[in-house]
């Protein structure tokens, strides 16, 4: 039985570029504590577009391009202990239908044990990639690292905390509000 990390969009982009935070400067450190200190697999997962991003419903209602495959940008930060062992899906869309098909290979071959999520946005991919995993996988224990983890802003970071507490994904190290 295995256990998983998955990073989410961990990107240069999402952290100091276009659509960079302070919220998510501020969590670099407990990303990079928490993969250092991960005992088990870990995958990243790498939001990916291409040149023509404003064109798809995605660049219409975000026009700020962002993690154009091959840039700076789309690069998970060198702020990151990334090995050559750690696993890397490219998506298109918020949530990754590949990480499931991924994850329901794994489960089926080693068994996974647990999940624990971290990574950008709490708001738009984190929800979106917990929810799909929840849905494929149901009975194994899946976590959100919310200390490791920025939204949008800070109120819709806890909108999607709220939001994946209420699908039994369990929310540790959260901030009284």
């Amino acid at each position: 039985m295995k256990k998983l990390l998955i990073v989410v969009d961990m990107q240069n982009d999402f952290i100091d570029g276009v659509l960079g935070t302070k919220e998510a400067r501020a969590i670099v450190p407990g990303v990079r504590e928490k993969i250092n200190g991960f005992k088990g697999m870990i995958i990243y997962t790498r939001d990916t577009h291409g040149e023509d991003y404003l064109e798809s419903m995605e660049g219409k209602n975000l026009p700020y391009p962002h993690c154009i495959k091959g840039t700076k940008g789309w690069e998970i930060s060198p702020l990151l202990p990334f090995k050559d062992s750690d696993i890397v899906i490219d998506k298109p869309t918020f949530g990754s239908v590949e990480l499931m098909r991924k994850l329901i290979e794994i489960n089926g071959t080693d068994g996974i044990e647990s999940i624990t999520v971290v990574g950008l946005c709490t708001d738009i991919c984190v929800i979106s990639n917990a929810i799909i995993i929840k849905a494929a996988l149901p009975e194994i224990p899946l976590t959100v690292d919310s200390s490791c983890c920025a939204g949008v802003t800070p109120a819709s970071h806890n909108n999607a905390l709220d939001a994946m507490e209420m699908c039994q994904i369990l929310i540790e190290n959260r901030k009284s509000r």
